[in-house]
């Protein structure tokens, strides 16, 4: 038997006073940096003072292990502004420093990672800035030619490309190398033309977009978050857009989190027809068509109480619930054979198909509201008898009402179930909001954080016997 994840003994309570299992700081950190935008407000208020807080106790603990999460959140879950916290704290603790060159190497993907990565650090601990920093830095900045300076030049800013070379002082590695940063400092960049230039310049309309989806200029993502525009532009070649869209390896080069595909769903839903709605569910079935398929039988539980009603960020229109039924429906749809149920005070058999449209079904189930018993799941369980090999709990686990054996955490309802049934059955709790406590633990006990459809993966890893979703980041490498 598995025992990667033993129990917790110290005890507390949530968000909502109810008890807990108060988290170590290193799997605390794994909810917090893979479940929030930094400085967001979310159901409970904004955490990103806690996340410090936890941050700074893990790099004085285990800097590697913090250096590791900040290039696995970047590089694999695709969250940019917690790896440049993660990094600026690499920077600014003594015991970090020696990590900083090669995490600024592994979360620097596209040019604007550096400027805003120094623009977090001048705005927390202000100057001087650490001479590793600055090294890790300098060291990207030399990869960038003048298309990307120009891109990202932050002009109007806090922090510019201009500013990097003066902050930073890149030696350049040849003549036209040291020419090239010369123009940065001169503002003498040769403006790129790219789709946003060419909008800008000729107007949001259908002969402008006619020449942007004809050119391939817009990439993936900018597809996606300009659909509206382009369906009321109307361009004659429309429909090379829902090509894209619903093309595999184009989404699979996306590498978009599943509710960007939501959004935009919801963003056209008013204005599209069933060729627009068709490519992003065709879309949203190719993003997870390379999951695992998970063997015999699944309860799936979704959390749709009132405290998942908050949105993502302040920009976003994706609320917390939408984001856990997508992941549940997924989950569904990699399934040998399911069981799937929203909860909050009441919980409800929802008869989704492994076939059924992911957006569509999403939006009809995604409601939120009344306090939240993330215990029904196991109640239905021993009450009807059924036998499951995993069950996957997906909720932000603040729980908040009582029943018989609510005055402990919910794992106690876990325990019961086992006891009754015989059937010693695995238990996945995905944190969506890195509240920093959980409600299950012990032996068969995974507990998975984030937002992206790789927290599947660490369900069967899990199970044969692979390790946690902290293990796996302690282990992680990078090119």
């Amino acid at each position: 038997m598995s025992k990667f994840n033993n129990r917790p003994t110290e005890m507390t309570t949530n968000r909502e006073g109810m008890p807990a299992y108060a988290m170590e700081d290193r799997a605390r950190l794994v909810t917090q940096v893979l479940t929030s935008f930094f400085n967001e407000k979310k159901f409970y208020g904004d955490n990103s003072a806690e996340m410090a807080l936890t941050i700074q106790r893990v790099i004085r603990q285990d800097p590697d292990f913090a250096s590791r999460l900040a290039v696995f959140a970047r590089r694999e879950f695709n969250m940019r502004s917690v790896a440049h916290v993660l990094t600026a704290y690499l920077a600014h603790e003594r015991e970090g420093k020696p990590y900083v060159r090669r995490t600024v190497n592994g979360i620097v993907r596209r040019g604007d990672d550096v400027t805003e990565l120094m623009a977090f650090y001048l705005a927390t601990f202000g100057k001087p800035i650490p001479n590793a920093l600055r090294k890790g830095v300098c060291d990207a900045f030399a990869r960038f030619d003048e298309y990307t300076l120009a891109k990202y030049r932050g002009a109007g800013k806090a922090v510019s490309m201009k500013d990097i070379v003066m902050l930073c002082h890149p030696a350049p590695k040849d003549e036209a190398q040291a020419a090239l940063w010369k123009r940065v400092l001169e503002n003498r960049l040769e403006t790129p033309e790219t789709w946003e230039t060419q909008l800008s310049r000729d107007g949001n309309n259908a002969k402008t977009w006619e020449k942007l989806i004809d050119s391939g200029k817009v990439g993936y993502m900018a597809l996606l978050r300009n659909l509206r525009n382009i369906l009321q532009a109307q361009p004659r070649n429309i429909n090379k857009v829902w090509s894209t869209i619903a093309d595999p390896e184009a989404v699979r080069r996306s590498r978009q989190l599943p509710f960007r595909f939501l959004s935009a769903y919801r963003e056209i839903g008013g204005i599209a027809g069933s060729r627009a709605m068709g490519a992003l569910e065709t879309a949203a079935r190719y993003a997870v068509d390379n999951l695992p398929t998970l063997p015999g039988t699944t309860v799936i539980a979704v959390d749709t109480s009132g405290s998942m009603s908050s949105t993502l960020s302040a920009k976003s229109t994706v609320r917390c619930c939408e984001v856990g039924m997508m992941l549940g429906l997924i989950a569904n749809r990699i399934c040998e054979d399911s069981l799937f149920y929203t909860f909050d005070m009441e919980i409800r058999k929802c008869p989704v198909s492994r076939d059924a449209a992911i957006l569509e079904t999403c939006m009809r189930y995604a409601s939120a509201g009344g306090g939240t018993r993330i215990g029904l799941p196991f109640e239905v369980m021993i009450d009807e008898g059924i036998r499951a090999d995993r069950v996957i709990i997906i909720s932000d686990n603040e729980c908040n009402r009582s029943n018989s054996l609510y005055r402990q955490p919910v794992q106690a309802l876990a325990d019961e179930y086992r006891a009754q049934s015989g059937n010693d059955i695995w238990v996945h709790a995905v944190d969506l909001q890195g509240y920093g406590t959980q409600q299950f633990a012990g032996p068969r006990t995974n507990i998975i954080a984030g937002w992206s459809e790789k927290v599947f993966d660490f369900i069967l890893l899990a199970e044969q016997g692979g390790g946690s979703l902290e293990r796996r980041i302690a282990e992680y490498e990078w090119a």
